[in-house]
């Protein structure tokens, strides 16, 4: 692991009142039911440059080549010992769309599972694509592509690329089509990417006024449930509730912080209260008082009181750091910053905020 600078990478999004914009609603959410499959398989690739499995340690790749063998009606003598170097044993995983019919194609990720070198120019055999009911849902064959090496100056070359994993472009043919259901009887459900009472809520307010009168209504904060016509017409009606558009609510506040890099990411302004915290030879005093401004006489003005936040960092070698700005997390990471304070200080500061209450966000360390 490279040494780390004393200086955080401080990726900050913040959420701004006036910017607020509407999303559709089928970037929030999906229709019940229209989902994604996943399909795997064993297969062998052939035509290796002799960069395939060691096959005195992947007996299971010889297996594979006798058992196909045997099926085409070659049968090898016994005892016979096979040294390839051209074949590779491989995992092939697919995904299979909703809709998906038979005779569209998939594109296909073949995975070495023993020790190959790499799978460039090889070939992958027919390999039946089995679903979670072990199903066979799609049949995979074609050319592997796998990335390239680049020259680099003085005639070196460098690889660019994992050269054990490739891909087949549209190496795979759907066999069998996953019966999809657009809702049950006279209703569809929408589900939430995210679960938000507020945003369920705003999206059943505004499919009820944008299109017809209680027609939908939300059952928990994550599913929508929507009454939809029947027949060849609910397709141009999910069409158009996908479409409307509606102001999300605003998510919980947040802070991810990466305890390798450094990095610590908000999704929005983070509200801190007043507390104190001793690590090591760093000293941080969050403290908030209050600030009159008095009118002068005959003025007809009012006397107005605000807060005002303090936030002291010390440094037994650093000095000392002074903000007078809102209790924001922010201010507290730059204030850090500026001390030279590293990574795990600050790691160690914002936990033990969180364990004193005095941070108003969830915390997350990756």
């Amino acid at each position: 692991m490279k040494t780390l600078s004393k200086s955080f990478l401080i990726a900050s999004l913040m959420c701004v009142p006036f910017a607020a914009s509407a999303d559709r609603i089928k970037d929030m959410a999906s229709i019940q039911g229209v989902r994604d499959n996943q399909l795997m398989g064993y297969g062998i690739v052939v035509g290796l440059d002799g960069s395939g499995d060691q096959t005195t340690q992947t007996p299971f790749t010889v297996q594979s080549i006798v058992s196909m063998l045997s099926q085409m009606g070659v049968s090898l003598p016994p005892g016979t010992s096979l040294q390839l170097k051209n074949v590779a044993a491989v995992m092939v995983t697919a995904t299979l769309r909703p809709f998906s019919k038979p005779g569209q194609t998939l594109d296909v990720t073949a995975s070495s599972i023993g020790n190959a070198k790499s799978l460039r120019g090889g070939t992958l055999l027919m390999t039946p694509l089995k679903g979670a009911d072990g199903q066979v849902y799609a049949m995979a064959q074609g050319n592997v592509l796998v990335g390239g090496v680049g020259a680099a100056s003085g005639g070196a070359s460098v690889q660019v690329n994992h050269l054990s994993v490739g891909r087949v472009p549209a190496g795979a043919t759907v066999e069998r089509a996953v019966p999809t259901v657009l809702g049950q009887g006279d209703f569809i459900h929408l589900e939430l990417n995210a679960t938000d009472f507020t945003t369920a809520t705003r999206i059943v307010e505004t499919i009820n006024g944008q299109v017809a009168t209680d027609l939908a209504s939300a059952l928990d904060g994550r599913v929508i449930q929507v009454r939809a016509p029947a027949g060849n017409e609910r397709v141009a009606f999910i069409s158009k509730i996908e479409n409307l558009e509606v102001n999300p609510a605003q998510g919980i506040a947040k802070v991810i912080i990466n305890a390798r890099t450094g990095s610590v990411v908000m999704n929005q302004a983070v509200i801190l209260d007043t507390c104190a915290v001793a690590h090591g030879n760093l000293s941080v005093v969050i403290s908030t008082g209050s600030a009159v401004s008095q009118p002068g006489a005959f003025s007809q003005g009012q006397t107005v009181q605000t807060d005002k936040t303090t936030i002291d960092v010390k440094a037994e070698r650093g000095g000392l750091v002074q903000l007078w700005k809102g209790a924001s997390l922010s201010a507290v990471i730059k204030a850090l910053n500026s001390i030279g304070a590293t990574p795990q200080d600050l790691l160690a500061i914002l936990q033990a905020m969180k364990s004193a209450g005095a941070l108003r966000a969830e915390l997350e360390i990756i």
